[in-house]
């Protein structure tokens, strides 16, 4: 229980955010239970590298994270929240590399295991500032269960699925065609090349037949491969080249005799129609040269570098060796024609290196019969939900086309692969540890790619392969993944493929997928442009909860999320309404405490329906809470926060503080705390900082707001009856609010105001609320009757079930007034007109629910009411 003082003046949230954080995970408020007597819920963290600061991307990510596992550890759920990063292989090592040479040196010069020592100390200078930004927004992970992806116990589950993988032969050792960044000087699979449209050239050359008989003209955007050419392929029905087919060409510069072919591969379109075949530097040319047993010649080394196979061309660079070849044609005649050609070329998304098709002996996972077995999941009832629904098709159509996966990367900071060679025979062994005489092997030199051991995140995290580990049995599978849809491919797809794989089982129910947060403008936030937020400086202004608030209600799932400072500042008033009105509240309790809440006493219209509007409120962020729609249920909170409690209840309850009637005010305060205690309770998980310094102020039983039990509808508080006298109440206030602001009337001036209700039903209910309608309307004189006419000289307006008409000589104009009902009238008869032709359509009124039905009814009562009393308003100031 909370002792009883006041809120300062101001929320303070860089004080409140750093106290209640350290006090929640002091005492171990995050911590899961494993507990058999609670339903496990789960989440791992999508670990981010450790290679710089968090983005607002990762912000957004685990705000939502965060949110759903709050809100589930007040439900009851045993809630795990499992932080962990990912070593990042070639993003990392990058950045290791840049520091080494800024200090004069490099990773070859320490050697290995020294080069390890240095990006081990990086990864945990990093890995703390993480930790630190964490804690800035405010997530409420279990730190005791944090992992890394090069942690022992992760290396130990990489290893044992590599060696299972090749025992079963999905894993393979073999000389393929692999995309190369020159730069990092390593390996990258299909989804690590990012191609982008430039323009470029298509080079005409013609290479001349041995039997001297002639040429053949060939197409290229590569000249510099040509030094590896050992072959030209033409179409087998194209009629230009069919005698030529068995034939013998000369590769010029070199001299080198290549055989022509012919191959179905060829487009008779493009270019001259013959292309050469450079099976070394080509994934295409690799099939061709299969097909044809053709040599591989590699002209390059791994830099991008001409090698010794480029004859006088050795030790140029790559494109260097391009401009060379093409003054070296000319001169030889040999080159007929440049044309300007736009198309697309692969770089690297590291480095941003021209990505070079290379050949190389690789690692790689036989993807086919993986793929296979998660289509085949989602074709049952057991599948992954995406959301939105509609990244499944994205998802199955990659699966359903599936490449083989390059898994060996040629970097030192990594999962190092678990292959030894014999110095003598060459004999390949693939264990979990190196061979017995170990002196007589030598290991891998290469790493596995990143996504490899990121693909088993969700179990390995959780003490696989131990499947006997309590945290496995207990946590596992987990239950939604929030990641951006950009990874579905990266990460999402892999982490399923390999869990069916080797649990049996999906690694979660379901895979919430969000878009990118762009600038204001709609433009993608990078590096490059300057347009990046850090998401510590949106705190440093405004505090967690605005940034939280707004990342995680700004968009709908799937979409993209533009950020824009004025929507920070909006919530960071949000927060700041919270506070007054609950330091309101706190300021007329005098004492009151938990044992002091009775909510059994005679209650008023607005006590009754703010109960109602609580219950309703309850029930509609929890449900959208559960689907994923926080954007939802945010805009219904700030509505029942801003409008329903902070500008109606409370205004009302004033009437009951401030008059002389004890047990009034007791209802009304206990109406207040529980309804605010409720309130923050739905709040939490968006804003727990502000949520939890206002709570502990609140009479209150518990330890903190993160373990209070999550708020449940109760159906004796919904009181439709009570919500239509209060719209009613509403409607009439309003209208006078606005009456007064159109007319420049002041509040403070007394007015007169006559009340037509519809019927004794409302009057009943005007009457019963007279002391309402005198504080919110303050009137002159005020008459509420059934039987009322409209005085000469007044305006007249109508709210469902009541007519006000306000006499207010001098101040009106008879013929604005009637372009102001004729304009109303206009409105009433549209209203009509679309409730009716709805009502007239036999499938509506056939196939709706009765109740929709009803609702459309009650609608065409209302508007033909409304448009007969302006009518004869009309028809009263024309006469």
């Amino acid at each position: 229980m909370s002792e009883q003082h006041n809120l300062p003046k101001k929320y303070d949230p860089s004080a409140s955010e750093s106290k209640w954080y350290e006090t929640w995970k002091k005492n171990g408020y995050f911590k899961a239970e494993r507990n058999p007597e609670k339903t496990p819920f789960t989440i791992v963290i999508p670990p981010p590298n450790v290679t710089g600061k968090l983005h607002l991307g990762h912000a957004w990510d685990v705000t939502m994270q965060d949110l759903l596992i709050r809100f589930k550890r007040m439900q009851g759920y045993d809630a795990l929240y499992l932080p962990g990063m990912d070593h990042a292989g070639i993003a990392t090592q990058a950045k290791v590399d840049a520091k080494l040479r800024e200090q004069g040196t490099n990773r070859y010069e320490l050697g290995r295991e020294k080069f390890l020592d240095v990006a081990w100390d990086w990864k945990e200078e990093y890995a703390e500032f993480i930790r630190k930004q964490w804690s800035k927004l405010g997530i409420s992970v279990d730190y005791s269960r944090e992992r890394f992806t090069l942690d022992e116990g992760l290396s130990d589950a990489v290893r044992e699925v590599f060696v299972k993988l090749y025992e079963k032969g999905l894993i393979y050792r073999g000389e393929y065609i692999i995309n190369w960044d020159p730069a990092t000087k390593t390996a990258l699979s299909d989804i690590e090349v990012i191609y982008k449209d430039i323009q470029g050239h298509l080079y005409h050359l013609r290479y001349p037949l041995a039997d001297g008989s002639g040429s053949i003209e060939i197409a290229t955007t590569r000249p510099e491969t040509m030094l590896g050419d050992t072959g030209i392929a033409v179409h087998p029905e194209d009629e230009r080249y069919k005698h030529l087919i068995g034939k013998k060409a000369i590769l010029p510069i070199v001299g080198r005799e290549i055989p022509i072919v012919a191959d179905e591969y060829v487009d008779q379109e493009f270019g001259s129609g013959a292309v050469k075949i450079t099976p070394a530097h080509d994934p295409n040319d690799f099939e061709m040269g299969n097909r044809h047993h053709l040599e591989r010649i590699l002209v390059m080394d791994e830099s991008g570098t001409m090698n010794e196979n480029a004859g006088k061309y050795q030790g140029l660079d790559r494109f260097d060796c391009r401009k060379q070849i093409v003054e070296d044609m000319k001169a030889e005649g040999v080159l007929v024609d440049i044309e300007d050609h736009f198309h697309s070329v692969g770089h690297s998304e590291r480095s941003g290196a021209v990505v070079e098709p290379y050949l190389s002996t690789q690692w790689f996972v036989k993807m086919q019969p993986l793929a296979d077995a998660v289509v085949q999941l989602q074709k049952g009832e057991d599948k992954v939900n995406f959301v939105p629904e509609r990244l499944e098709t994205t998802y199955l159509n990659w699966m359903e086309n599936i490449r083989d996966w390059c898994i060996s990367r040629q970097l030192w900071w990594g999962h190092r692969i678990p292959a030894w060679y014999h110095k003598e025979t060459g004999e390949i062994f693939v264990g979990k540890e190196a061979p017995e005489d170990s002196e007589n092997w030598e290991q891998d030199e290469d790493v596995l790619d990143t996504w490899f051991s990121s693909a088993l995140w969700p179990f390995s995290t959780l003490g696989w392969p131990d499947t006997e580990n309590e945290d496995f049995k207990h946590f596992f599978p987990t239950n939604v993944l929030i990641t951006g849809y950009d990874i579905i491919f990266f990460w999402v797809a892999r982490m399923i493929f390999q869990s069916v794989e080797f649990t049996g089982q999906k690694p979660f129910k379901d895979v919430l997928l969000h878009g990118l947060v762009r600038d204001a403008d709609g433009v993608k936030m990078s590096k490059s442009l300057g347009n990046g937020i850090d998401p510590m400086d949106v705190i440093e202004k405004y505090g967690a909860d605005a940034l939280r608030y707004t990342l995680s209600t700004g968009t709908s799932a799937g979409q993209d999320l533009r950020f824009q400072w004025e929507k920070v500042e909006a919530n960071w008033n949000f927060a700041n309404k919270i506070w007054n009105a609950s330091r309101f509240l706190l300021m007329n309790l005098d004492g009151f405490t938990v044992s002091d809440i009775d909510l059994t006493g005679e209650k008023t219209v607005a006590d009754r329906w703010i109960l109602s509007r609580l219950n309703t409120t309850i029930k509609a962020v929890t449900k959208h809470f559960d689907e994923y729609d926080f954007g939802e249920a945010g805009r219904k909170l700030y509505g029942f926060i801003w409008d329903d409690f902070c500008d109606w209840y409370i205004e009302m309850a004033k009437l009951a503080l401030y008059g002389e009637n004890e047990q009034a005010k007791k209802t009304t305060k206990s109406i207040l705390v529980y309804v605010l205690d409720q309130t923050l309770r739905l709040l939490h998980p968006l804003m727990p900082f502000v949520t939890e310094e206002i709570w502990q102020y609140l009479p209150h039983e518990g330890e903190t707001i993160m373990l209070a039990t999550w708020p449940v509808a109760d159906a004796k508080w919904t009181d439709q009856e009570a919500e239509r006298e209060m719209t009613l109440l509403q409607s009439i206030i309003k209208n006078v609010r606005n009456l007064r602001a159109e007319k420049d009337v002041a509040p403070s001036k007394k007015i007169e105001l006559i009340i037509k209700p519809q019927t004794a039903k409302e009057q009943a209910i005007l009457e019963a609320n007279l002391d309402v309608l005198e504080r919110f309307c303050n009137p002159e004189t005020l008459t509420i009757d059934v039987h009322a006419t409209a005085p000469e000289q007044s305006i007249a307006t109508i709210v469902t079930g009541a007519e006000l008409y306000f006499p207010l000589a001098g101040l009106i104009n008879i013929e604005e007034e009637l372009e102001r009902l004729r304009a109303e009238l206009k409105k009433w008869e549209s209203e009509v007109e679309r409730v009716q032709k709805k009502l007239s359509n036999k499938g509506f009124v056939d196939k709706a629910p009765e109740a929709v039905v009803q609702a459309e009814k009650d609608k065409e009562k209302d508007y033909l009411e409304k448009r007969r009393v302006v009518k004869e308003r009309i028809k009263e100031l024309q006469s």
